[in-house]
């Protein structure tokens, strides 16, 4: 049981943090997590107001077991297929976590108290699949506060627009590059503007746009290691944190133009931009690297739980820590280049080992549930 005097020194740091206009979500999910009260904890002591999660979150969720026993049970006593069992059980999670988090999506108009459920990766690449998907996964979880997560591939890109034109709130993944960001932008204009051409009520859609953060910086590290020069070394940690700051430098530049203006007439939303895998990776950086310099108003960070812990533990928040750095965000870009490590290429690898990843993890997540169906005596496939 945390104490109101335990809550108040764990949660200083996440309280400035949410101070500064940065909304914080936990990156993961579980049904031990939702039915131990632990989540409704992160909320009451931690400053959590939201719940991202994926299909690599997923597998090692319901790929232990624990907590679906009985419903595994019942899905294998009604003979459904895999995929179906999966959605099943997927959606229920996302569907309790909204009911914990209804309060906050209350309390700030839908802003935050969200929880994202992604599309089946393997239709990443299918937009008429994606917009399909996205459709069902809304009527599944059935819940204001839900947000569908659609990868931002070129075939995504016409998929959010159309779900977004639909009325339903859009969590964009997977981006990496400034330009995929642009397009990304773009589509979830396309989609407020056909929203209101149908008669929408705006007001209702939010959408957050996932830019990955860590992930550069280990691939871009990787190579600027491999080079070995003091200039290279000097710019290790430096690459993804110029990549992000330049990314909301294009979210003022967008949000703040006249084709986003004459849609808040109508009260639409910003989409507000998400720093998605935040966890550090390379320990020779401190844990908090990527939460403590990426703090700007109207962002969200997902965090996985060990990232939170440590930012409530020992985060230094210091203010606003992203508008003051577009210069040296470019001029740091700019020195990878001349080292011959080429952004674009950097960036394209990472969309793609994205996709391909969570297919491995969803096709991980098909597997150990085929196998819990089979045990039970039913065909899974």
């Amino acid at each position: 049981m945390i104490t109101v005097t335990e809550a108040t020194a764990t949660a200083g740091a996440l309280r400035r943090l949410t101070d500064q206009g940065v909304s914080i979500w936990l990156d993961d999910l579980s049904r031990r997590r939702i039915e131990s009260g632990n989540l409704a904890e992160l909320v009451r002591t931690k400053n959590v107001v939201g719940v991202t999660t994926n299909p690599s979150i997923f597998q090692a969720a319901i790929g232990s077991g624990e907590g679906y026993e009985e419903q595994l049970a019942d899905l294998a006593t009604r003979g459904v297929t895999v995929d179906e069992a999966v959605r099943m059980m997927t959606t229920a999670d996302v569907r309790a976590a909204a009911d914990v988090l209804r309060e906050v999506y209350d309390t700030t108009g839908g802003r935050d108290g969200r929880v994202s459920i992604e599309v089946d990766p393997r239709l990443a690449h299918d937009t008429r699949a994606t917009v399909a998907e996205a459709r069902q996964l809304a009527w599944l979880v059935d819940r204001p506060n839900v947000m569908i997560k659609i990868p931002a591939t070129k075939a995504g890109l016409p998929a959010i627009t159309e779900v977004v034109g639909a009325g339903i709130s859009v969590n964009v993944t997977l981006i990496f590059s400034l330009e995929r960001y642009r397009e990304v932008m773009d589509a979830y204009l396309a989609g407020l503007e056909r929203a209101r051409a149908a008669g929408a009520d705006l007001a209702g859609i939010h959408s957050v746009a996932s830019f990955f953060v860590s992930r550069v910086d280990s691939e871009i590290d990787k190579r600027l290691t491999l080079l070995g020069t003091d200039e290279a070394l000097a710019l290790r940690g430096k690459a993804a944190l110029a990549n992000a700051r330049l990314a909301y430098e294009a979210y003022e530049d967008v949000f703040a133009g006249d084709r986003f203006t004459a849609l808040s007439g109508a009260r639409a939303n910003p989409q507000r931009p998400l720093w998605a895998s935040t966890g550090v990776k390379d320990p020779a950086f401190r844990d908090t690297l990527y939460v403590e310099e990426l703090v700007a108003p109207g962002t969200v960070n997902t965090m996985p739980e060990a990232t939170l812990d440590a930012a409530a533990d020992h985060g230094d928040v210091r203010g606003d820590t992203v508008t003051g750095g577009y210069a040296q965000a470019r001029a740091d870009l700019a020195a990878v280049e001349r080292l011959g490590i080429s952004y674009d290429e950097v960036v394209e690898q990472l969309e793609q080992e994205g996709v391909a990843k969570f297919e491995a993890a969803w096709d991980d997540l098909l597997a150990a549930v085929t196998k819990s169906l089979d045990s039970k005596g039913v065909d899974g496939e």
